[in-house]
C-alpha cells in the first residue's frame, strides 16, 4: 500500500513538472509559473500596473512572466526599452496573434497587423494620406479650430454649472478624426457617435481587464458566453456602421477625387486591381476603426487628465494663461507654430501626458527572430510587453519622477526640454500612427479652451481622485468640472 501511496504521489510529481511551463536556456528571469495558470495569480487583473513594478524590483527591467503556457517578456525602463524598440527594432517589431483582442477584430487592421508586407504597406498608405489630408498643415489646423467652435458652444452652455466634461471631450476628439476619415462631423446626440464612442469605451476597459486575461491564459473557456463576448458584439456593431458609410462612399465617389481616408483607400484599391493585394473591403473596415480609436480615446482621455489637474492645480492653470494671453496678442486664434513661443504650456501638455499614461502597456509586440536583450536570450515569436509606466516615472530620469510638475520638462533656463525618457506614444517603427495629429490636437484645444474659459473644481466635489481606471488605455475617475470666462488680461 504504501508503495503504492509512493509511486503515485511520484507520477503526480513527475506530470506536474512536466506541465510546468518552463524558461528556455538564459531566458530572462521570472517567478515560479504554475501548470496551465502560468503566473496568473502573481498579477493583479483588475489593474496588473503596480505588480509588474513589484517583480521589476525583484527580477531587473527584463524579466518573463507566463501568460498561461506562453512565455512573456516585461521590458522595462529607458535603457532596455530603447535597446528593444530602436536599436533591435525590427527583431522586436512583431504583433502577437493568439490574444483576445486579435480574435474580436478578427485579427484585422494596421495595429495588430503581424511584422511584414502587408503592415508595410498599410503604415506607408496612412502616413501618406494623413500627410496629404492636412496633417501638419493649416488644413488640419482648420478642422480642429472648426470642431472646437462646437466644444465652446457646448461649454459656453454650461458656464456656473457643474458637469461631466467626459463626452465633450470624447465627441471632440472622434469628429476630428471623423472629418479625416469620413469626411463629416457628427451632432453630438447623434447615434453613430454616441454607439462608437461607447463601444470603444467598454472595449478599452475590456480589453485589458480581468476576462481578456483569462481569455488568454485558458483557451478552453474562449467559447463560453463570459462578459468578454460583449467585446465582440461591439465590434461588430462599428463594424456595420463603418459599412454602411462604405457603401454610401461608393456610391457618390469621384475616383481620382478623393474626399476622405475611404475614398483614398478604394482608389488604391482600384489602382491596384487584382494583383493579389492585402487591400480589400474587410481591411478598409477594421483600418477606419483602429484610426478612429486611436485618434479619439487616447486623445480624449489625455484631455481629461489634463483638465482634472489643471482645475487642481490652479497656480499652473493661471500661469499657462498668463504665457497664452502674451503670445497671442492681437491674434484671432492660437496656430501650431505658437507652441515655439510657449515653453511653459509646451512642458503642461508634455507633463499631463506623461502623468497620464495613457496606453500604459502599449500595444504588447512579439520577437519577429531569435535575438537578445540585455544579454538575455529571446526566442523568436516570444511575447514583448513594453512596460511605457516604467519609462515614465523612472527614477533619475525626470526631476520629480511621481507627481504633476511641468518643471520636468523645463530647463534651468525656463526653456522647454524634452527627456529621451518620454516616450508615451512608444518608439521604433511601431509608434502610435497618430502622433503627430494628438500633438496638434493637445496644443491647438488645450490652447484655446485656457484663453477663454477658467475651469474650477466645483466646491463640492470633495478631494480629487488622480487614480485612473485600467483598461488599454487608462481614463480618470469620472469627475465633474464648472466654466466661467476667464477675464481679459
Amino acid at each position: 500500500m504504501f508503495a503504492s501511496v509512493t509511486l503515485l504521489c511520484l507520477c503526480v510529481v513527475f506530470i506536474i513538472l512536466q506541465l510546468k511551463s518552463r524558461r528556455p536556456k538564459n531566458f530572462p528571469p521570472g517567478p515560479t509559473a504554475l501548470p496551465i495558470l502560468g503566473n496568473i495569480l502573481h498579477l493583479n487583473l483588475k489593474n496588473p500596473l503596480k505588480d509588474f513594478e513589484r517583480l521589476r524590483k525583484s527580477y531587473g527591467d527584463v524579466y518573463s512572466l507566463f501568460i498561461g503556457s506562453k512565455p512573456a517578456v516585461i521590458v522595462n525602463g529607458v535603457k532596455a526599452m530603447k535597446e528593444a524598440l530602436v536599436t533591435k527594432a525590427t527583431d522586436f517589431a512583431g504583433r502577437p496573434q493568439d490574444l483576445f483582442v486579435n480574435d474580436a477584430t478578427v485579427s484585422k487592421g494596421v495595429i495588430l497587423a503581424d511584422y511584414g508586407s502587408f503592415w508595410r504597406d498599410h503604415r506607408r498608405f496612412a502616413l501618406m494620406t494623413l500627410r496629404n489630408f492636412g496633417l501638419g498643415k493649416d488644413s488640419m489646423e482648420e478642422r480642429i479650430h472648426g470642431e472646437l467652435r462646437y466644444t465652446i458652444d457646448t461649454l459656453e452652455k454650461s458656464i456656473g454649472k457643474s458637469f461631466s466634461p467626459r463626452l465633450i471631450f470624447h465627441n471632440a476628439a472622434s469628429n476630428i478624426i471623423c472629418q479625416v476619415l469620413f469626411g463629416t462631423r457628427y451632432e453630438y446626440d447623434d447615434e453613430f457617435i454616441k454607439v462608437i464612442v461607447q463601444c470603444f469605451t467598454e472595449n478599452a476597459k475590456i480589453a485589458n481587464g480581468p476576462w481578456a486575461m483569462l481569455y488568454d491564459t485558458l483557451p478552453m473557456i474562449r467559447n463560453l458566453p463570459l462578459p468578454f463576448s460583449k467585446a465582440f458584439k461591439n465590434v461588430k456593431t462599428c463594424q456595420n456602421l463603418v459599412k454602411c458609410l462604405l457603401t454610401e462612399h461608393k456610391k457618390t465617389r469621384v475616383p481620382g477625387e478623393p474626399r476622405d481616408f475611404l475614398d483614398c483607400y478604394l482608389d488604391e484599391m482600384e489602382k491596384r486591381g487584382n494583383d493579389g493585394s492585402s487591400f480589400s473591403e474587410d481591411e478598409l473596415t477594421s483600418y477606419a476603426l483602429d484610426l478612429h480609436f486611436a485618434g479619439t480615446d487616447t486623445t480624449s482621455n489625455t484631455l481629461l487628465t489634463g483638465f482634472l489637474y489643471l482645475m487642481t492645480y490652479p497656480h499652473i492653470q493661471e500661469r499657462c494663461q498668463q504665457e497664452i494671453d502674451r503670445v497671442l496678442e492681437g491674434k484671432d486664434r492660437a496656430s501650431f507654430d505658437d507652441r515655439h513661443l510657449m515653453p511653459y504650456m509646451q512642458a503642461v501638455i508634455h507633463e499631463v501626458q506623461r502623468i497620464a499614461n495613457t496606453v500604459p502597456l502599449s500595444v504588447f509586440h512579439c520577437t519577429t527572430k531569435d535575438t537578445e536583450l540585455m544579454g538575455y536570450s529571446i526566442p523568436k515569436g516570444t511575447m514583448i510587453i513594453p512596460n511605457l509606466t516604467s519609462v515614465l516615472s523612472e527614477e533619475g530620469q525626470w526631476k520629480f519622477p511621481h507627481e504633476f510638475n511641468p518643471e520636468n520638462f523645463l530647463n534651468d533656463k525656463g526653456e522647454f526640454v524634452k527627456p529621451e525618457a518620454f516616450m508615451p506614444f512608444s518608439a521604433g517603427p511601431r509608434m502610435c500612427l497618430g502622433e503627430g495629429l494628438a500633438r496638434m490636437e493637445l496644443f491647438l484645444i488645450m490652447v484655446t479652451l485656457l484663453r477663454k474659459f477658467k475651469f474650477i473644481w466645483p466646491e463640492d466635489a470633495g478631494v480629487p481622485d488622480y487614480s485612473p481606471v485600467y483598461g488599454v488605455t487608462l481614463t480618470p475617475k469620472p469627475y465633474h468640472m464648472k466654466v466661467q470666462h476667464k477675464p481679459m488680461q
